[in-house]
């Protein structure tokens, strides 16, 4: 019974988190750049790359912002049967930990190559002709490194995970005997 109480949501909880989420991701995405607008930087290496950094830290922001009830109200944490034992909150942190590492690894390389490519390309002689066409290569850039880095993201950690038990709740090791113990991590 107490287990219920903890899981259920209110009917607008969902909604505002979501537009908290977006109208935060959007105001930290667009004051770095309004900053980078209005005092730009000598420094190459920081100016091409400092946009990414904050890219990367906002994609695991916004996936702890939009997960945060998890660690909060816990994850169901299942035998080797599926039986549920009960909701764990350390392994509902561990399960926003590892998504937003993921995140982190994707958006961050997604990122960081066009960056590479487009700074070495523009030095050419057809994009010094055409300024104006490196945005295809950048773009076609995100597309290949995103699409390639999908499968790497998502596999950095498994999407059952495993748990040792004594690393759980007092409650949930008093549940049970195993010594391992299984969750979803999520996407």
């Amino acid at each position: 019974m107490g287990t219920q109480v903890r899981r259920n949501r209110h009917p607008y909880e969902s909604i505002l988190l979501g537009a908290g989420v977006i109208a935060s991701t959007t105001f930290f995405g667009l004051f770095s750049r309004l900053i980078l607008m209005k005092y730009p930087l000598k420094n190459i290496l920081l100016r091409e790359t400092l946009p990414v950094i904050i890219l990367a830290n906002i994609s695991a922001v916004n996936v702890v912002a939009s997960r945060s009830f998890e660690p909060m109200r816990g994850v169901e944490v299942m035998d080797k049967h599926g039986n549920v034992i009960g909701y764990s909150r350390r392994a509902g942190t561990k399960a926003v930990k590892e998504t937003a590492t993921s995140r982190v690894v994707l958006f961050g390389t997604s990122a960081l190559i066009p960056e590479v490519f487009s700074h070495f390309f523009k030095k050419t002689k057809f994009f010094m002709r055409y300024p104006q066409s490196l945005w295809t290569l950048k773009l076609s850039c995100t597309f290949l490194a995103m699409g390639l880095m999908a499968p790497v993201s998502f596999s950095m950690f498994p999407q059952i995970e495993r748990i040792q038990c004594s690393k759980l709740e007092q409650e949930i090791q008093s549940a049970t005997e195993e010594t391992e113990l299984f969750y979803n991590r999520g996407v």
